[in-house]
């Protein structure tokens, strides 16, 4: 890695720009989509053979916190009264039926994800009320993958075990950091010893292809520290690994105003953050998915890159084929055929909606033909890595070098950095590439192009 990836490279390309969880990304929705546009989506799908008898991604989500994390930039209400779990669970349940009014019952869904917050703030009572529900509204595929965001200080081995009761076949811990100086200063005490507890009950129970968060660039880390932590997470051994970026935006984020700068590493230091986490990781045996994502090699997500079937949604890489997901829940994000819409991001404005009948939708935005072309085109470099020119050119009528004429001027600087390798047959993403990959998809971004262009100001953290 080392070999690929120069200080002086990262430090060109650390730049801001999108994760590109979709295309386009969600600060270009707008408030004139609405619940009828929504509407129509769902009937459209309901009315198409095909599309219908498609599974579906379900995404729900539970803001609740017991306590604050400040390096959190996540929609979240904190709060320690679990009595307010109980109404949401109602709302969530009004909005489940909505749906499947709309959709019709019994979908099939292949994948499910609850994220937060902290879902595990609902009771395993009030959790098993929830996928009660949704199995009476969709058929839940009996291979599907069903996740659920785990915060280690919230569960138990028993509390594991009742989430495989309840059908959750995946886990994702958020470790974040082992090391106690770094936990304190983000407000996050966690000891080591209760994941290792967790990790090996969750492996007795059956739960595979297990996830742990990592986040580099906090406060009070150093190389030195952050390598305990890799070493503690090499004997850990999760399928997955997500090696996250820290991004300081107190301006935006609140409680990240409780952070001391001072405490932040040097812009030298996280890049030695970075660099030693790389290595440890491929050291260990675990291969890179794109981006800050890492899997083992028997894990299905590295299985899907390496046979061309990785698809990115708004949970990040999946193995799941390209498909339709409802959001659930506050500030929920979801795709229906050619559209996108957010639910409400207060819970004052989405209890409103459900209280009168409707949808909370808020916001959204449904693609022109431009559109669907460049998610297809940034899709493929950010999943497969590659561009094909002939199957594209046959798409657009017109070569596609003459199509993307000023796209692929932009590419130049970037294939002479070593990132991507322009042919005739179109492009590929190289193994230095891959760590960069935002940069390269950002080329193909038109709305970011015309406002980097324009002079504005981009909300986006840092690709590094």
């Amino acid at each position: 890695m080392s070999a690929l990836l120069s200080d002086d490279l990262l430090r060109r390309f650390d730049i801001p720009g999108p994760r590109y969880t979709s295309y386009p990304t969600a600060d270009r929705f707008h408030d004139a989509f609405g619940e009828p546009d929504l509407l129509q989506a769902l009937r459209e799908r309901g009315s198409d053979a095909q599309r219908a008898a498609a599974p579906l991604s379900v995404y729900v989500h539970i803001p609740f916190c017991a306590s604050v994390c400040y390096y959190c930039a996540c929609n979240k209400i904190i709060t320690r009264h679990t009595e307010r779990a109980a109404p949401y669970l109602a709302l969530l349940q009004r909005e489940i039926g909505l749906i499947a009014t709309h959709l019709g019952a019994g979908r099939a869904v292949s994948q499910l994800h609850l994220g937060g917050g902290t879902p595990t703030f609902f009771s395993d009572d009030e959790l098993r009320t929830l996928m009660d529900s949704l199995r009476a509204a969709f058929g839940l595929a009996a291979d599907g993958e069903f996740a659920i965001e785990v915060d280690p200080r919230t569960v138990t081995p028993e509390r594991l075990q009742a989430l495989w009761d309840m059908g959750f076949n995946r886990l994702s811990f958020g470790v974040q950091d082992f090391d106690p100086d770094v936990q304190q200063a983000v407000h996050r005490i966690q000891p080591a010893q209760g994941v290792f507890d967790l990790m090996a009950a969750a492996r007795a129970i059956g739960f595979r292809s297990i996830n742990a968060d990592l986040i580099y660039g906090l406060p009070r880390q150093t190389p030195d520290s952050f390598a305990r932590t890799l070493e503690q997470l090499v004997q850990l051994a999760p399928d997955r690994v997500a090696l996250y970026a820290y991004a300081h935006l107190p301006a935006r984020f609140k409680p990240q105003r409780r952070i001391i700068d001072a405490e932040l590493p040097a812009p030298g230091d996280k890049l030695a953050l970075l660099r030693g986490a790389l290595h440890t990781l491929q050291a260990a045996g675990y291969e890179h998915i794109g981006m800050d994502h890492f899997a083992r090699p028997d894990d299905a997500l590295a299985q899907a890159k390496a046979q061309g079937r990785l698809h990115r949604n708004f949970q990040g890489y999946s193995t799941q084929p390209d498909c339709d997901l409802i959001a659930l829940g506050v500030s929920a994000i979801g795709r229906m055929g050619d559209t996108y819409s957010q639910n409400a991001k207060t819970l004052e404005e989405y209890e409103a909606a459900l209280g009168a009948g409707h949808l909370p939708v808020v916001r959204g935005h449904r693609l022109s033909a431009d559109d669907l072309l460049r998610r297809d085109l940034i899709m493929a470099i950010m999943c497969q890595g590659r561009l094909d020119a002939d199957a594209l050119s046959l798409r657009l009528g017109q070569p596609f070098a003459s199509a993307f004429a000023s796209e692929l001027a932009r590419l130049q600087p970037l294939a002479e950095a070593g990132l991507v390798d322009i042919r005739a047959g179109g492009l590929r993403v190289t193994e230095a590439g891959w760590y960069l990959v935002r940069a390269i998809a950002m080329v193909f971004d038109t709305g970011l192009n015309r406002a980097t262009a324009a002079g504005g100001r981009t909300q986006f953290s840092k690709i590094i």
